[in-house]
Parts: structure tokens; C-alpha cells; sequence
């Protein structure tokens, strides 16, 4: 009965940010250079929220600290995540030795994580997002809970800029270039 209780859990969290994330993508469509936003949010909860990496070793947020972190709430079945994620793992070749550290928190089944991950390469730690993941995004300024959900943190440990929907290396490198 657990089980089935966590499936039904599992599904109606997969289903309300399937329906946020539809509703961010399709206005996203229609504004397809739209600014990021700077939302009046804390990286509290950001930092503070531990997750399993596709081995199953626990990996704490503080361990970037000090980086200028681009944290990316996404799941393998979000047309816009499997868009922009290709994107981000050439920002992350072009800029991790300047001190850039993408971290993907997928929001789905490990072995579909794991398959699209292996699929596009992914070059980033991608931790595997439990049911209070939705609420740090939440915390971290996704007031509309949907997917996918950037955030850009600079090295001093503030939220300097996030966006809902599909993000662009147009539209991420003028923020990342002056942090680095």
C-alpha cells in the first residue's frame, strides 16, 4: 500500500507541475526573448537542501558555495528541459574552469533521469529531487511552480536573477560572463 501511495503521490506532483510547466511554456512561446526576472527570493532553502546524485551519494548544495552556481529544476518528460539542457551543457564546457557549476534537479524517476542523461551528456551534477524540491524551487522565487526553473546564484551566495520556462544561452550568458 505504500508503494501505490507513493506512486499516487509521485503522479499527482508529476501532473501539477506538468500543467505549471505547459502554462510557463506556452507563455514563454509567445514572448520567446523574455527577460529574466529578479525575483525577491532567499537561497535559504537552495542551500540547505541535500539530494541524491544518479549514484545514489547524497550531495549537499553548500558544496557550491562560492561558485556561481546555475541551478536548473527540470524532468526528462518536460519538453522545454530536454530543449535547454544541451544549451547548458555547452556553458558548462565553456566556463567550468572560471568557476560556473550548473547543478540539474530533476524531478522525475532515477531511471529516466538517468537515460536522458546519458542520452544528451550531460556534464553537471544532476541530483535526483524528492517531493521537497518543488518547494525550494518554490522558496527560490518559482512562485508558479513551473518546470523548467532556473536559477542563477552568484559567488556571493544571492539569487541574482532565475527564470520559468526554457532559458537560452542568449539569455543566460550576459548574466553568468560579468560573475564569472
Amino acid at each position: 500500500m505504500k508503494a501505490s501511495r507513493k506512486a499516487l503521490i509521485a503522479g499527482a506532483l508529476a501532473t501539477v507541475v506538468l500543467a505549471g510547466g505547459y502554462f510557463v511554456y506556452s507563455a514563454q512561446r509567445s514572448e520567446p526573448g523574455a527577460a529574466t526576472e529578479v525575483p525577491a527570493a532567499s537561497t535559504d532553502a537552495l542551500f540547505a537542501a541535500r539530494y541524491p546524485d544518479l549514484s545514489g551519494q547524497v550531495q549537499p548544495l553548500t558544496q557550491w558555495r562560492g561558485k556561481v552556481l546555475v541551478v536548473n529544476f527540470w524532468a526528462a518528460w518536460c519538453p522545454p528541459c530536454r530543449t535547454e539542457i544541451p544549451e547548458f551543457i555547452k556553458l558548462q564546457d565553456k566556463y567550468g574552469k572560471q568557476g560556473l557549476i550548473f547543478v540539474g534537479i530533476a524531478l522525475d524517476q532515477k531511471d529516466k533521469v538517468q537515460a536522458f542523461a546519458d542520452e544528451v551528456g550531460i556534464n553537471y551534477p544532476v541530483l535526483l529531487g524528492e517531493e521537497s524540491a518543488a518547494e525550494v524551487a518554490r522558496s527560490a522565487g518559482n512562485r508558479l511552480s513551473g518546470l523548467p526553473y532556473t536559477v542563477i546564484v552568484g559567488r556571493d551566495g544571492q539569487i541574482v536573477a532565475s527564470k520559468v520556462g526554457g532559458a537560452t544561452s542568449a539569455q543566460l550568458e550576459p548574466i553568468i560572463k560579468p560573475l564569472l
